[in-house]
């Protein structure tokens, strides 16, 4: 059976995924400035920018046919 995902499912792991990568890059930048202030303004930039980014990639991926298979016993 093909299944399509969803743009809410689409939307959903693009905000979890975030969450964490921009908590990581706060972090490493925290880390190397000491600066809670720079790592905040650098987090905040980077989730705008890499939201729309990842979103855009997984629904042109989702367009891709290659590499999808049907699960056995569909």
């Amino acid at each position: 059976m093909n299944f399509t995902e969803t743009r809410l499912r689409s939307l959903v792991k693009t905000l979890s995924w975030r969450a964490l990568a921009t908590l990581t890059t706060m972090g490493l930048v925290y880390l190397f400035t000491g600066e809670v202030i720079i790592a905040v303004e650098v987090g905040a930039l980077e989730v705008m920018a890499k939201l729309l980014l990842f979103f855009l990639h997984e629904r042109v991926w989702n367009l891709i046919s290659w590499g999808k298979k049907v699960a056995e016993g569909e």
